[in-house]
């Protein structure tokens, strides 16, 4: 509200800000002025087509004026202590009355009375006042007159016009409101196709109620009511407060110290010190502990599941390999597309790896160009340089071949043995809602002799049947290192449908014979993503607001605890 607005008994306001009346006519009723009808036509049809159009039976929304920020300044306080000094009894009845008898800015005012307030200085009330507001429409209705009567005085100046010859003067937003309104007030009627004045000594009562409530003159509610309807005003409440002495009140305000320092004490200043009080017996704020992801708290449960399994966890704490362990020892060609820039991160420093067990590696160059145990190889010229490259691991099977080549050279020669493991592994693919460039792998094998393709899907049922998955379906599939191999489908209940869960199969032995395995012995391998099923798990759809820097960290605190029913 400006202020040149003009507040009336009955709680209304009226901008004054209105420079000519509606037409000048003169007593006798004569023809208008171009530029006075072109005036009401312009600034009446803008504010009509995005308000009056609408339905005229809703009711006006309640507008709650919101003030500034408060700041607190020393103007304002010292204005705020000075006035209340002059009697114990002197009061600020309302800070917004009172803000603009001392010309100072209210949202300030506030700021200044709760800061005093907050030391005793002064005791503030609240005070609430409701009113109501002229919306933009109403304000040019008060400059300009009513749609209606602007339509009914050019019919009764001008004589009888048709729709189009009224469009065409007034525009069609103001005949539209207008002529519905002149027909309903019976002031005009069709004659034909011609609009034709027939009501004498009309009044624009809208206009002269807005006039009336400028003067401060009380409306009837039916009329109130008839505004609302209109959506000619908005009720409005406004917030401030009254001011009284506080108990420490004091006329110039004393800034308290929070802190005891060395100077005062040498100086003796703090003899004569305001301290601000403290609090011996608050508690601070608690400090949050740390949570879980939902991702770690699945993979919590899988390793409980693994261990119980008797299953014993790998060492994945090295993410770059090179590309011997990662590729090569997994008897994957050097000419593999996976091997290619597009779909692996190779690392640019250090480009080579130090060393590999030289024997292996021979062994291992053998099988790839020559064969070996009944395989052909792959017939090509393997190089050495492209065996060194350093690389983000592709899958955490780098680690497997590893760990397999140690249990064939341990000392006291093979002990069969279970392993697993859950970490991050990196690929070169595009992102979308499902696929990310890193992502963790869950991955178990079992080497033993004589080991089948039963023992196989023997030993994925028992893991897929602890997280409550049962129903299983495999599919035959390629993997350059497993034969044969295997993709696992699996009927998730809480989906109610049939998916992929992850790749399964038994390593060639083209990948065993050269880590110096005995024949008989047979490695069986399975794994899947893990953020697969934590998105079924927790119901996400898109696997960047589950893992990355989109992650909204308040998921990471709500996220209910991971269990699966793993009694079977």
């Amino acid at each position: 509200m400006g202020k040149k607005d003009k507040v009336t008994q009955s709680g209304f306001v009226l901008s004054k800000t209105a420079k000519f009346s509606v037409l000048e006519l003169s007593s006798d009723c004569k023809k208008p002025s171009k530029s006075t009808v072109a005036k009401a036509k312009t600034s009446v049809s803008k504010e009509n087509k995005n308000s009056e159009v609408k339905k005229i039976s809703a009711q006006a929304p309640t507008v709650k004026v919101k003030m500034a920020a408060p700041v607190a300044s020393g103007k304002e306080e010292s204005s705020i202590l000075s006035f209340l000094s002059s009697s114990e009894d002197t009061v600020i009845t309302d800070t917004f009355h009172w803000s603009n008898d001392a010309t100072l800015v209210h949202a300030n005012v506030v700021g200044a009375v709760k800061s005093l307030a907050a030391e005793g200085y002064v005791v503030e009330s609240d005070i609430s006042v409701s009113f109501n507001v002229l919306t933009d429409e109403a304000k040019n209705i008060a400059a300009n007159g009513s749609p209606e009567f602007v339509v009914y005085t050019l019919l009764k100046s001008l004589g009888p016009k048709t729709k189009n010859e009224l469009d065409e003067s007034l525009g069609k937003d103001i005949v539209k409101i207008g002529m519905g309104n002149c027909m309903k007030n019976k002031w005009i009627k069709k004659d034909g196709q011609s609009l034709v004045a027939v009501a004498d000594n009309v009044a624009d009562e809208v206009r002269s109620m807005l006039e009336q409530i400028n003067n401060g003159v009380e409306v009837d509610s039916k009329e109130l009511a008839k505004l609302k309807r209109r959506k000619l005003i908005s009720p409005v409440t406004r917030k401030s407060f009254s001011v009284v002495r506080g108990p420490n009140y004091a006329p110039t305000r004393v800034k308290k110290v929070a802190d005891l320092t060395k100077e005062m004490l040498e100086s003796g200043a703090w003899k004569t010190t305001t301290f601000k009080p403290y609090n011996f017996k608050t508690l601070g704020e608690k400090v949050g502990g740390g949570y879980l992801h939902p991702l770690m708290k699945v993979r919590a449960e899988f390793r409980k599941i693994l261990m119980q399994m008797g299953f014993q966890e790998m060492p994945t704490n090295k993410w770059v390999e090179s590309s011997f362990w990662n590729f090569d020892s997994l008897f994957q060609p050097q000419s593999h597309p996976a091997r290619d820039a597009h779909d692996t991160f190779f690392i640019k420093d250090p480009l080579y790896t130090v060393s590999v067990p030289e024997d292996y590696y021979e062994r291992v160059k053998t099988m790839h160009e020559k064969g070996g145990s009944g395989s052909i190889g792959y017939r090509y010229n393997f190089k050495k340089e492209d065996a060194y490259k350093n690389l983000l691991r592709t899958h955490t099977t780098a680690v497997s071949s590893q760990m397999l080549y140690k249990l064939a050279n341990a000392k006291g020669g093979f002990k069969p043995q279970k392993y697993f493991s859950i970490d991050r592994v990196f690929r070169n693919e595009t992102m979308d809602a499902t696929h990310l460039c890193e992502f963790h792998q869950v991955e178990g094998l079992v080497a033993d002799y004589d080991l089948s393709l039963g023992d196989l899907i023997g030993t994925i049922e028992t893991f897929f049947k602890k997280i409550g998955i049962t129903q299983l379906r495999f599919k035959p599939a390629f993997n350059p290192y497993t034969e044969p191999s295997m993709e696992i489908f699996g009927y998730h209940p809480g989906l109610k449908k049939w998916t992929e869960l992850g790749n399964s199969g038994m390593f060639r032995p083209e990948m065993l014979i050269p880590m110096g395995l005995p024949e008989n012995v047979r490695v069986i391998a399975w794994g899947l993503s893990l953020e697969r099923p934590t998105m079924i798990k927790y119901q996400v759809n898109n696997i960047r607001d589950l893992f990355g820097h989109k992650v909204e960290m308040g998921r990471t605190r709500t996220a209910p605890v991971c269990r699966f029913d793993h009694s079977t």
